[in-house]
């Protein structure tokens, strides 16, 4: 990094006035949501000092690394410059698989009363498997009709979403809540085995961060250490070429979005007991905020770019301004406006670097 920045400084100092002008122009635009997002954290910070207190902090690392699967997923889509509209469908969907499969046997209102508390790892592969059937038939639909990832994904949320209505209401639940999980799912997803140690209290660390964290490495191995990574890149950055230099697009194209659809079935069971009530609208919006996060982290729409630790990055930022929002008391219906002005400058800026390299 030292020799880069040494290299960078040393090309500047070549350069007349009015090249660094266009330079220092070029950094400005191409970092001004970075610098945005910082003016908005000093400003919140200002307003309201408990926003960067240690419980907040950890809330904030917290809800970020929730939805850090989901986030690696959707961005593979991306990656092959596409998207998934299903994945909080998905994640719904799992959300309330799960919560039915572990409701405690004492619990009144239990979906399935006949049915035990089932294993937590019975329960892990459940989801992994619905959601990668889910992003395997994004993936075939998408690689076998050359059909726009757009198009698919919008057909299947609303066949998730239907699966979705249809789950809640059988065995006579009829779309009421979810909820009773058994204790031994709580303390598995929200209990903690450790601490941040503060001004002589200890502050939990809920477990949901450490699987978050287990996800991210995985998918960063897979990107950066094997060839399907190699494959996934290569087929976003020109599918063509990827093709005739031997890569399987059709394949590769169904284990991206087959491994995204098993990283929101993993993002539906952490929901599933850290929200504790599940209900159709869980995982609502999900896709959204996760794309916005992959974009603000610099994976491209254009394709083939991309890179994990812009990801978690920009699942962090994103998470910032939201709970932001909410220290200024930000009206929740203009949260909206806001999230979707991010999604729209950070496609702009994205766009604007892509057509200056080209």
């Amino acid at each position: 990094m030292a020799e880069r920045l040494a290299k960078y400084f040393e090309t500047v100092k070549t350069m007349n006035s009015s090249d660094r002008r266009k330079l220092l122009g070029e950094l400005l635009i191409n970092n001004s949501l970075y610098m945005l997002l910082f003016i908005a954290i000093v400003y919140t910070y200002v307003k309201n000092n408990r926003f960067l207190a240690p419980e907040s902090l950890i809330n904030i690392i917290s809800l970020s690394t929730a939805n850090l699967p989901i986030a690696c997923g959707i961005a593979g889509a991306i990656v092959l410059t596409g998207t998934d509209l299903s994945a909080g469908r998905v994640v719904g969907l799992t959300a309330c698989i799960s919560a039915a499969m572990l409701q405690s046997v004492t619990y009144a209102g239990k979906m399935f009363p006949a049915l035990p508390v089932m294993p937590i790892p019975v329960v892990i592969i459940t989801v992994l498997i619905v959601g990668g059937i889910v992003g395997w038939v994004n993936g075939f639909f998408t690689a076998r009709f050359h059909l726009h990832p757009f198009i698919v994904t919008l057909a299947t949320q609303l066949i998730v979403y239907g699966a979705l209505l249809m789950f809640v209401m059988v065995n006579g639940n009829n779309g009421q809540p979810l909820s009773g999980l058994d204790d031994g799912f709580k303390n598995f997803v929200t209990g903690h085995i450790a601490s941040l140690p503060w001004g002589g209290r200890d502050i939990p660390i809920p477990n949901y961060v450490w699987y978050g964290i287990i996800t991210a490495v995985f998918t960063w191995f897979l990107w950066n250490k094997t060839r399907f990574g190699k494959n996934m890149f290569a087929v976003g950055s020109n599918s063509e070429a990827a093709n005739v230099s031997g890569v399987n697009v059709y394949l590769t194209t169904i284990l991206v979005h087959t491994l995204a659809g098993a990283m929101y079935g993993v993002t539906g069971f952490i929901e599933s007991a850290r929200i504790g009530s599940n209900t159709a609208n869980t995982g609502l919006n999900y896709e959204l905020d996760a794309i916005a996060a992959c974009v603000i982290g610099g994976v491209s729409f254009v394709g083939g770019t991309g890179k994990i630790s812009g990801i978690v990055l920009g699942v962090f930022l994103l998470r910032i301004i939201f709970v932001a929002l909410n220290f200024l008391s930000i009206n929740a219906n203009l949260q909206y406006i806001i999230k979707g002005l991010i999604i729209l400058i950070a496609c702009s800026i994205d766009m604007r670097k892509y057509l200056v390299r080209k």
